[in-house]
């Protein structure tokens, strides 16, 4: 979001299925904190962790911070993104008020998602600054962020660049990415697009690798902010399904339900992000004005007091209260149910067991690995990662056989089918084409009762 003020009207511009194809993206550096893996954020337990949050406007609201991210966690949610200043344009956040703000996301039990708002609109509006201040901004901070790599994502700079000269956000982010890492911060870094935030020019979309590969330990985390011009279907899948194929880390880092600038999707948005494990934020706990105060998810920073938009964003289809999981560095499990439990469960997951990969076979053929990621009472999520041989494929198709009557019961970024205990999951339109020795993953949600054995997997491909 732009500012709680008015938002400027911008382009309105469809996007097209065309544009470059995005490059494969290597293997995360390991680190202390969260990590990516092709198109996956992994916790620092080595968990996948799926953001379902909202956006809070805390440097404009600093008194309201105790009360909204309880608020947040009681909505379900399990990550916060936070609005901080530089100083550059709003009242600055120094490092002992970050350091309290990252204590009540700990406290809360939400993953904290720090980003710098006087960047937003660059180049178009003359109030905003660059993403290198934002960068100076961090590394005045540095002593409230280090060591909190488990519990904090570095957003650089909000919306960096506005519809003018869009096509510098290439340098000046590989500049910043080069900057922090050399600096010494080891945390995810995650980036926003620019043409305020939704990146119609595809600026982002089309050099997304090459910036990906200018961050040293390959851990950076690219953000869309969807409103309108995301107002279809197909708009919202090509854009999203790129950054997969290319095995990239996409989060929605802001979205709404209307917005002055058209009619965003919302329900694709969620539907979406829900089947291709995709994290999202909504936009925002409390606070806006100017017009588009249609934006709070609650009444004036009352809990209780959910608008059509709260409702929609916590409680609706694809919603945080079904979808979202804790995660699990705080203990807890770190996958939805089919039907979310009363109350969490009190005993956490134990390490997942896997079926490793054996070594990749030769020719055309392929391997796939089956790990539980985490379990609660009647259901579990399970993960399966399938690998290319020494050559190329074009599909594939893994399967396997129960023996402790467990059902599948949502699955995504792959068609899945049961025939009896009989399992079979073929590869979706964007992630069947695998490089020699390349991988995608997929995901499940399923049942079980008491046992739940791990199943002898089988990979074939085309």
């Amino acid at each position: 979001m732009r500012t709680r003020n008015r938002w400027w009207a911008g382009f309105a511009a469809l996007l097209t299925a065309a544009g470059a194809a995005l490059a494969l993206a290597p293997a995360a550096h390991a680190a202390a904190g969260f990590t990516v893996s092709g198109s996956q954020i992994v916790d620092a337990n080595g968990n996948p962790f799926v953001m379902r949050g909202v956006n809070h406007a805390h440097t404009w609201y600093t008194s309201q911070l105790t009360s909204s991210l309880a608020g947040i966690k009681a909505h379900g949610a399990n990550t916060a993104r936070i609005v901080l200043s530089s100083g550059d344009r709003w009242t600055r956040n120094d490092a002992a008020d970050v350091t309290n703000v990252i204590n009540q996301c700990k406290a809360n039990r939400l993953i904290c998602v720090l980003e710098v708002h006087d960047t937003t609109g660059y180049g178009e509006d003359s109030a905003a600054t660059t993403l290198a201040r934002a960068v100076d901004y961090w590394i005045s901070i540095k002593s409230a962020l280090a060591g909190q790599e488990r519990y904090v994502i570095l957003n650089i700079g909000n919306e960096p660049y506005g519809n003018t000269n869009a096509s510098a956000w290439v340098a000046d982010t590989k500049n910043a990415i080069t900057r922090l890492r050399a600096a010494g911060f080891e945390h995810s870094i995650m980036v926003d697009a620019p043409n305020w935030g939704q990146d119609w020019q595809f600026v982002m979309r089309d050099n997304a690798a090459s910036v990906f590969a200018t961050d040293p330990q390959r851990n950076t985390i690219f953000s869309i902010h969807m409103y309108g011009v995301f107002d279809t279907a197909a708009e919202i899948t090509d854009y999203l399904g790129r950054f997969q194929s290319a095995g990239l880390p996409i989060v929605v880092g802001e979205f709404g339900n209307m917005h002055s600038d058209g009619d965003p999707d919302e329900d694709t948005i969620m539907a979406t992000a829900q089947a291709r494990g995709i994290g999202y934020l909504g936009w925002s706990w409390s606070g806006n004005g100017g017009g588009v105060e249609y934006l709070d998810l609650v009444t004036n920073f009352n809990p209780n007091a959910l608008t059509a938009w709260g409702e929609r964003l916590f409680n609706g289809a694809n919603g945080i209260r079904a979808t979202a999981r804790e995660a699990s560095v705080f203990g807890g499990s770190t996958t939805p149910p089919t039907t979310p439990p009363t109350t969490p469960p009190t005993t956490p997951p134990t390490t997942p067991p896997t079926t490793p990969p054996t070594t990749p076979p030769a020719g055309g053929a392929c391997t796939a690995a089956y790990a539980v990621a985490g379990s609660w009472s009647g259901g579990f999520q399970g993960t399966v990662t399938v690998t290319a041989g020494a050559r190329a494929i074009s599909g594939w198709t893994v399967t396997w056989t129960w023996s402790n009557g467990q059902t599948i019961s949502n699955a995504w970024n792959a068609t899945v089918s049961s025939s009896g205990a009989t399992v079979t999951a073929r590869n979706m339109s964007y992630n069947g084409s695998l490089t020699a020795g390349g991988s995608t993953q997929w995901g499940f949600l399923a049942s079980w009762n008491q046992t739940n054995e791990i199943p002898t997997v089988t990979c074939s491909a085309t």
